[in-house]
């Protein structure tokens, strides 16, 4: 089975718009688009006011990760198409966690925790992948 939106035609910044916009009404109180040195958007960067005061988290669009599996699964692969797949699967999940969010399941922070930042650039989740947080047990 192909992967989910390979085929979707909505713009990049529709896709990033919904973001934006799922996350303002949850609580972020800044939001900022990240672009690599061709102008194309890369991720989203985003501010969210926590028990233990403002914080960052960033959720990054792996486009290289889409065209991979796009040639994998053998759709053509075409970067453009691979733009629009990852931003709109990052829209759908987002909207997806919004929604366990309003139910009471977890908080904004809870659900975004493995993206906080550590200040320069890198996710929770990166620096303990790296190995420079290792938890006790």
């Amino acid at each position: 089975m192909p992967i989910k939106n390979y085929t979707t035609k909505v713009d990049v910044y529709q896709s990033l718009g919904e973001i934006q916009g799922a996350l303002a009404r949850n609580g972020a109180c800044k939001i900022m688009v990240d672009y690599d040195g061709k102008g194309k958007p890369i991720g989203v960067t985003f501010g969210i006011n926590t028990l233990q005061g403002a914080q960052g988290f960033l959720l990054p669009a792996n486009i290289e990760g889409v065209l991979k599996v796009f040639a994998k699964q053998k759709v053509k692969p075409d970067r453009e198409q691979a733009e629009r797949t990852a931003w709109r699967n990052i829209r759908d999940w987002v909207l997806a966690q919004m929604a366990f969010v309003e139910a009471g399941n977890v908080e904004v922070d809870e659900v975004f925790l493995p993206y906080l930042t550590d200040g320069k650039g890198k996710t929770l989740y990166q620096v303990y992948k790296d190995g420079q947080l290792l938890l006790e047990g």
